[in-house]
């Protein structure tokens, strides 16, 4: 949902800093690199040893590199097929990197119930499977947009609850991992739905390389 209503108030602090980048020659493939690596280090190395508050707060900061990079190929003409894949590459390793390393402090520091950890564990997986569907609808042509808890909203609310949790607030971890489990299944159906709905559904695709001659 933010993904779709949520650049335009963003753009006001975005776009400034996609102009003095680009004003300096970094490249948006630099920044999503850069991005990407800072975000992965945080987050491997401040949750799973507990420094919740810092790893919330900086990987929310570095995370809206994302939108960066994307703001700075628009402003320079456009981005580039292999940026796109470049960046969707870096969001599905980042992903994976944040909710992988609040599992291992859920199992290792957080004695948490075995359920939560099945729930994270559904978080992890569900994560990429969301993304890879809209990737798959897209490239079948078909319109995929929206969803409950799409990237942004999976980042807010890991965050926000990792924050929380660091400061104390009593059970603010497992609120967002069930929240996050319940919305992210949610989110694979509705994006299942779209793509069964679309009126090239139906149409029938050629076999994969090497299929025929394998009969």
């Amino acid at each position: 949902m933010l993904s779709v209503h949520g650049r335009r108030p963003a753009a006001v602090i975005v776009e400034p800093l996609a102009r003095a980048l680009l004003k300096t020659g970094v490249s948006p493939n630099t920044v999503t690199v850069a991005g990407a690596a800072v975000t992965i280090a945080i987050t491997v190395v401040l949750i799973p040893t507990g420094h919740l508050v810092w790893a919330a707060v900086l990987s929310g900061l570095f995370a809206a590199f994302d939108m960066i990079d994307g703001t700075m190929a628009r402003l320079r003409g456009g981005g580039t097929r292999f940026g796109a894949t470049l960046d969707a590459t870096c969001d599905r390793i980042t992903d994976g990197a944040l909710f992988a390393a609040i599992t291992w402090w859920l199992i290792y520091s957080y004695d948490a119930h075995p359920s939560l950890v099945v729930a994270a564990f559904i978080v992890l997986v569900s994560s990429q499977v969301i993304s890879y569907v809209k990737a798959r609808g897209e490239a079948s042509g078909f319109r995929m947009v929206g969803g409950l808890i799409e990237r942004p909203e999976r980042l807010i609310i890991g965050l926000v609850g990792v924050g929380l949790q660091g400061f104390g607030v009593p059970y603010a971890i497992d609120v967002a991992i069930w929240v996050l489990a319940a919305g992210s299944v949610i989110t694979v159906i509705q994006r299942l739905m779209l793509a069964n709905r679309d009126d090239r559904a139906r149409e029938t695709i050629a076999p994969p390389a090497g299929a025929e001659a394998a009969k």
